[in-house]
């Protein structure tokens, strides 16, 4: 254990040192449009997303060539803070409780324009089969995900700011538009689209905030919309106990940290509110989880049904969810070290940074901030914390 716990130390280490040599500024896999080129797609949605798509996939780091620069990410703050609290925690180092509020400062400062209430979107245009999402348009995934930043903020310092500003997403999550149903209720991806939209993650991410958030500003419909929420997606848990990404034909396919999401928000749930109506299907999804995702040797995969592309994300929300689960099945401890040193193995970088992405015979090396550094900076932290 003690080896492991050394690897982990020297390999945040490496990453705080990164971050902080950049500024917590990095690419985004998603990041093409604001290439010099975007005005030769003269505002067509395909053209548009085959910009996008052009540079995010490409096995060559195209950006530095078409003009797309590091930037500040909303959500990668939100991931640095939360791991940066989880170091004091530990550690008991003011620098990081600092750098912490500093971020969390940061996120206050550059919430989405024109919103009453605290959310988050974007830092550039984003262009997808559904349309486009404006740059700063605010999304639930992420104003969830920063929201619980603030929640763990107010837990170890009792600030009423942080209150105030989870509290404020929360009432911002109420106004999303819900796609209701006879069996629960999904919670749409934004806040502007009154479309029906039956995407599980976000709508469970949602759910997870509200619980948290009613824990300490009782609130009766916080309560309300996140057990609906729970209940849509888990009326919708396939036999084998995994989830569609979403419901409609365009969105079945399963994956690995939109799952992670999933169980992470519906353990949350259940353990803040005390109702056991989910159980079976918690345990059916985790069972899914362990066996689906997670090789022999501790590579994590991406889909349930094949493994490529090893990805960053799955690697450090595969190691977050079993941390999380680390108390509540035997297995999942080891299992998390076993992916957090296959990662560390095969994803870390000599100057601290972790890759976007490996195919068989290519790796991806490009620094992005969200999805590689702030998310497995995260998950490393966290796994720390259980050890």
């Amino acid at each position: 254990m003690q080896n492991i716990k050394g690897k982990l130390v020297a390999s945040i280490a490496k990453l705080e040192a990164w971050l902080e040599k950049h500024e917590y500024r990095g690419y985004d896999p998603a990041d093409g449009l604001t290439s010099y080129l975007r005005p030769l797609t003269f505002g067509n949605l395909l053209l548009d997303r085959l910009l996008q798509q052009l540079i995010w996939k490409s096995p060559f780091n195209l950006r530095p060539l078409l003009g797309v620069k590091p930037l500040d990410s909303n959500i990668g703050r939100g991931y640095i803070s939360r791991a940066q609290i989880t170091m004091h925690r530990i550690t008991g180092d003011n620098r990081y409780w600092n750098a912490a509020s500093a971020n969390l400062g940061w996120l206050m400062k550059n919430r989405a324009p024109g919103f009453d209430q605290y959310c988050w979107g974007k830092m550039f245009d984003f262009a997808s089969r559904g349309g486009w999402q404006l740059r700063y348009e605010p999304i639930t995934v992420w104003t969830s995900l920063i929201g619980q930043s603030f929640l763990d903020a107010y837990e170890i310092s009792k600030d009423p700011k942080y209150l105030t500003v989870a509290d404020s997403v929360a009432k911002w999550i109420l106004a999303v538009p819900r796609t209701c149903t006879d069996s629960g209720n999904c919670i749409n991806y934004t806040a502007t689209s009154h479309s029906s939209q039956t995407i599980h993650n976000q709508s469970m991410l949602a759910a997870a905030m509200l619980a948290r958030t009613a824990q300490v500003c009782p609130n009766s419909e916080y309560s309300d919309v996140a057990r609906e929420a729970a209940k849509y997606t888990c009326a919708r848990q396939r036999p084998d106990g995994s989830w569609f990404y979403g419901e409609e034909p365009t969105w079945r396919w399963i994956d690995n940290f939109h799952t992670g999401y999933n169980l992470d928000s519906l353990k949350s749930y259940c353990e803040i509110t005390g109702d056991v109506t989910f159980s079976d299907n918690l345990q059916r999804g985790f069972d899914f989880y362990k066996k689906s995702f997670i090789e022999s040797s501790g590579r994590p995969k991406y889909y349930h049904n094949r493994t490529f592309p090893i990805d960053s994300q799955c690697a450090a929300q595969t190691i977050e969810t079993l941390a999380n689960f680390s108390e509540y099945d035997d297995d999942a401890l080891d299992l998390a070290i076993r992916v957090a040193e296959w990662t560390i193995n095969n994803m870390q970088d000599d100057d601290g940074h972790f890759y976007f992405m490996r195919y068989p015979g290519i790796v991806m090396k490009v620094p992005m901030i969200h999805w590689a550094q702030a998310t497995t900076y995260r998950a490393l932290s966290y796994l720390l914390s259980k050890l």
